[in-house]
């Protein structure tokens, strides 16, 4: 696994990016982790998380174009990264070979 970190909400945040792929924008994924948290969550919140996931290399984004029905501001899209998906690979390795060292035994 490589030095970078990434953090739980970070975490979610660039799943939600790879699961949206061209269409991950900040209400969308915002609205799509909060359909599978169940909970609110807030807007800043993920846009901090872009932007750190960004600066680590692990999404890279571009500006869509201008709309009318966003008074001529522009959706800023994300995308995952080569570097971002080997970090989920060695995020869900490592959660994958603790959870099965889990020992067998009934918690009922």
């Amino acid at each position: 696994m490589s030095n970078q970190s990434l953090g739980e909400f970070e975490e979610l945040v660039l799943l939600m990016v790879a699961a949206l792929h061209d269409e991950a924008y900040g209400v969308s994924i915002l609205e799509n982790l909060e359909g599978k948290l169940g909970k609110k969550l807030n807007i800043s919140a993920v846009h901090v998380a872009l932007k750190r996931l960004e600066d680590k290399g692990f999404v890279k984004s571009r500006f869509g174009g201008i709309t009318n029905d966003r008074g001529g501001r522009r959706k800023k899209f994300y995308v995952i990264t080569a570097l971002g998906k080997r970090m989920l690979d060695d995020q869900y390795a490592l959660r994958t070979a603790i959870y099965q060292q889990i020992p067998k035994i009934s918690f009922g």
